[in-house]
């Protein structure tokens, strides 16, 4: 799972490298699904995620990437990422029982600081 950590990671800063700050997120979502590709890396693209209370569904949320089946990245490109925005991997990661969530925002002038791993502890 770290290897594919790493991998998505290597993918994000290539995108940042190019494009830089500035652009909306969905930008940058359609250029990593290019960069995810193009490196082999498996992933599903807005996946559906079923939300569960009590045992009934109540609704449905959407991953913006599901990488390999256990890595979960969400994408932002927002001034500041807010705690609400750690929260919403956090619930992710409860609803999919994946281990590993990456944080990643591109509104940012290195992108090694808009990266926050999140673990389902």
């Amino acid at each position: 799972m770290d290897s594919l950590a790493y991998a998505v990671i290597g993918a994000a800063i290539e995108v940042h490298r190019v494009l830089g700050a500035g652009f909306l997120e969905s930008v940058y979502q359609e250029a990593l699904e290019v960069e995810f590709r193009m490196r082999g890396i498996p992933y599903m693209s807005q996946h559906p995620v079923s939300v569960n209370y009590k045992g009934h569904s109540v609704g449905e949320g959407k991953l913006d990437f599901l990488v390999g089946d256990v890595l979960i990245v969400e994408l932002k490109a927002v001034e500041n990422l807010a705690p609400i925005h750690e929260s919403q991997v956090i619930s992710y990661l409860k609803m999919t029982n994946c281990p590993l969530g990456l944080l990643i925002n591109f509104n940012v002038p290195i992108l090694k600081q808009g990266i926050k791993r999140i673990i389902l502890s």
